[in-house]
């Protein structure tokens, strides 16, 4: 891992392959992994610094994607508003249509609206929807992002929640990962991304990072999915 001084971690989003789709995802999270308390309070483990990037990801991207789990729960508006740049597409993946139609997200400010399902709902005109196919776990991950790119959507930011981000990882559907770090620690509550168990740390993803301080005390861990550091680490980890 490498420490920088603050610069732009979102450079990625210049400098990636117009020809495919680019996927980045974010995380707030505390020093033990945590995103919320046991009773769902997570208003605010990060600081400004961290608010202030998300906004300029949002900016940067073409699509917003959550989980209709950050919707019921949150009421996110899913728009710019600490940082210059137009309103992203908003992209809800609702499999089983929960989605309220009082949802914040659903505002007409001029921004599209799509909504992914496994199948066709009553929805407002003004939604568009996308189907995909249903796994054990969900909606395929790699699925969506094809069918988002099939309509034009090139860079995506899949902004939560922590379950979502998982899937996306678990896919191989995530080309970088930013993890916002705060100087906290809960002890307890809701963790953060949550894969399947493996048996060595060899199976573990190792990717390539970068450390962004915050002037707020946060830190931004830019983690390039893509890129496996695990072959240039030595020793078994024991200590020994």
């Amino acid at each position: 891992m490498t420490v920088e001084p603050f610069d732009s971690p979102l450079a990625c989003l210049t400098a990636c392959d117009p020809a495919r789709p680019f996927v980045i995802a974010q995380l707030g999270q505390t020093l033990d992994g945590r995103i919320a308390t046991q009773t769902g309070a997570s208003k605010y483990i990060n600081g400004a610094g961290a608010l202030d990037h998300l906004h300029c990801l949002r900016a940067a991207v073409d699509g917003v994607v959550v989980g209709i789990g950050t919707v019921l729960a949150d009421d996110p508006e899913l728009t710019v508003r600490r940082a210059d740049g137009r309103n992203p597409a908003r992209i809800i993946i609702d499999p089983n249509a929960r989605l309220p139609q009082d949802a914040k997200c659903l505002t007409d400010d001029g921004a599209r609206v799509l909504v992914i399902r496994a199948h066709a709902a009553d929805c407002p005109d003004r939604m568009e929807q996308v189907l995909v196919n249903r796994e054990a776990n969900g909606l395929c991950p790699r699925e969506i992002v094809a069918a988002l790119f099939a309509r034009g959507f090139r860079k995506l930011l899949v902004e939560g929640g922590a379950q979502t981000i998982s899937r996306f990882i678990e896919a191989g559907a995530l080309d970088r990962l930013h993890i916002l770090m705060a100087p906290m620690i809960i002890g307890s509550g809701k963790p953060g991304l949550v894969l399947p168990p493996i048996d060595s740390l060899s199976q573990a993803l190792r990717p390539r990072t970068h450390a962004y301080p915050l002037p707020d005390g946060d830190v931004i861990f830019d983690c390039d999915m893509r890129r496996n550091e695990g072959s240039e680490r030595h020793g078994d980890g024991n200590g020994s």
